[in-house]
């Protein structure tokens, strides 16, 4: 039986993180990362460096007969000029597979970010500590998944016994790149972003490179999934590329060829995927960039409207029909030679009918709900037999 004052402390390192592909050491404790080191250095976007820090998908996993656990975290909360507080990041757990409970940590480091004036300043804060109490008194796999949207230095894991790292998973790894839509944007959780629900239904485990505002071909990206084990890849391609009106469509296409060059460099044979962009009624036609709509955020309505003018389609400005097209073409002439490549619409994940009835809140991401439907959906399209990335290939 555990001691009821007897407090085990075990150091956070890499082999009890999933999910995470660096682990930073901070004066404090440590920071996991989605990016290694080297793409950190290359990058130059502060959206990137906030969206890669910010640990959607990673989770802490570890064998343990403890009834009792505490995780001391130094979170760093976003907080938007003149509007309502977000709430606070949420810590999920599962022992053997299962929801066991879920906490929130008080404390932490504030972002304020002035959409208006375009400004962010960081002011550091004290550590915060959740606990997860009455725990089966047995040897146990036990799953903390990190929040998927709150940047999460870990100072301290405190057990009632002795730790030791998860077992070698015998699942197939999937690795996917996308939008904020896959990093998790509004889910209500970090276990039910649509590709940490998608791949629980499917069975594999998740390398999520889901970053928000950050899916736009970046090479060095594609040279980080080129060098990460993986036995599935897929890359969701097109919302971010056309609502930051970074292309044209002649940069377009030879930059996503250029992207799945580099992935075949690492992964010759893996099952791969390119997804198009799920329906976004405002961009469907209508050329990025996207822009805020700030005139409702005092009362917590953000919303996003196309800024860009149909007509300059005929100079090569991207809209998502453009881009599902060109994607589909790239595809299928790929793919005379790499039987291994495959194409999903994104329309199949969230169409026409989707929208009518959860249409989304701000224009640009899904809710809760929605997350739901979409990782149902790509479990289904895509995971389960019959499926590009079906066990056995079958």
């Amino acid at each position: 039986m555990n001691h009821p004052d007897h407090w085990i402390t075990t150091p956070v390192t890499a082999d009890l993180l999933r999910g995470a592909l660096d682990l930073e050491r901070t004066a404090h404790g440590v920071l996991p990362h989605r990016l290694p080191a080297w793409a950190r250095a290359q990058n130059t976007d502060p959206q990137l460096a906030m969206a890669e820090s910010q640990p959607s998908g990673v989770r802490l996993v570890f064998r343990t007969r403890a009834t009792r656990i505490e995780m001391d975290t130094r979170p760093t909360k976003r907080v938007y000029v003149g509007a309502p507080p977000r709430p606070d990041g949420l810590y999920e757990l599962l022992v053997d597979g299962r929801p066991a409970g879920s906490a929130h940590v008080d404390g932490g480091s504030t972002l304020t970010i002035d959409m208006t004036a375009g400004t962010a300043e960081h002011r550091d804060g004290p550590a915060g500590t959740l606990r997860f109490t009455g725990l089966p008194d047995r040897v146990k796999d036990v799953e903390i998944w990190l929040p998927h949207n709150e940047t999460t230095e870990i100072v301290a894991l405190r057990t009632d016994a002795p730790v030791e790292p998860g077992p070698d998973s015998d699942r197939r790894v999937w690795l996917h790149h996308g939008s904020s839509i896959s990093h998790g944007s509004d889910a209500a959780g970090p276990t039910t972003t649509w590709p940490a629900l998608a791949a629980s239904l499917g069975g594999v485990d998740l390398v999520n490179l889901g970053l928000g505002g950050s899916a736009l071909l970046d090479p060095f990206i594609a040279r980080v999934m080129r060098d990460t084990p993986a036995d599935l890849l897929s890359v969701k391609i097109g919302i971010n590329i056309v609502n930051a009106d970074l292309m044209r469509l002649r940069a377009f296409t030879p930059a996503v060829h250029g992207f799945l060059d580099t992935l075949r460099e690492g992964h010759p044979t893996a099952p791969l995927l390119v997804v198009s962009p799920l329906l976004c009624p405002i961009h469907e036609d209508t050329p990025g960039p996207s822009v805020p709509d700030l005139t409702g955020l005092g009362t917590g309505r953000l919303r996003f409207r196309a800024a860009g003018d149909p007509a300059e389609r005929v100079s090569g400005k991207l809209t998502l029909r453009v881009i599902r097209d060109e994607l589909a073409r790239i595809v299928e002439q790929r793919a005379a030679e790499d039987p291994h490549l495959h194409y999903l619409d994104g329309r199949a994940l969230y169409g026409e009918s989707d929208a009518e009835e959860l249409p989304l809140p701000d224009a640009l991401h899904p809710d809760a709900a929605t997350h739901r439907r979409v990782g149902e959906r790509f479990a289904e399209l895509v995971l389960a037999p019959g499926g590009p990335f079906a066990a056995g290939g079958a």
